[in-house]
Order: C-alpha cells, then structure tokens, then sequence
C-alpha cells in the first residue's frame, strides 16, 4: 500500500514538471482580457471546439485531467 502511494506521489512530481513545461511553451495569445472572458467573433461559435486547440493544448488538456486525477487519488487514498 505503502509502494502505491510513493509511485503515485512520483507520477504525480512528473506530471507538474511536465505540465509546466508545456504551458511555458504555448505561444501568448494577443487578445488580452477578451480571450479569457470568451470573447472573439462569432466564426467561432459552433463546430467542433476540440478542433480549435493546438497540440501543446490538447497535451495541457490531457496532463491537467491526469494531474487531477492523481491529486484526488493521493487525498483520498
């Protein structure tokens, strides 16, 4: 039980590490506020909004999913 919760706990190290190193590497976005309160042109509505992400977001997407998950199990185990 004991070997779980270490390998978890460095599962867990690695996926910060790796999560802050994809997001230092996303390009700024030159929108400014309005990007982060959802604003943008109305091309943008509809359609498949996982096809508007980039790679390095789909990656950020996916290590924050783990990363949430691996915190939740650590608490709760």
């Amino acid at each position: 039980m004991r070997n779980v919760k270490t390998f978890l706990g460095i599962v867990h190290i690695l996926l910060c590490l790796a999560l802050s190193g994809v997001v230092l590497l996303q390009q700024r976005k030159q929108g400014g506020f309005t990007g982060i309160f959802g604003g943008g042109t109305q091309a943008d509505a509809g359609g498949n909004q996982w096809q508007r992400f980039t790679g390095l977001s789909k990656v950020t997407v996916v290590l924050t999913g783990i990363f949430m998950v691996t915190s939740i199990i650590l608490v709760l185990y």
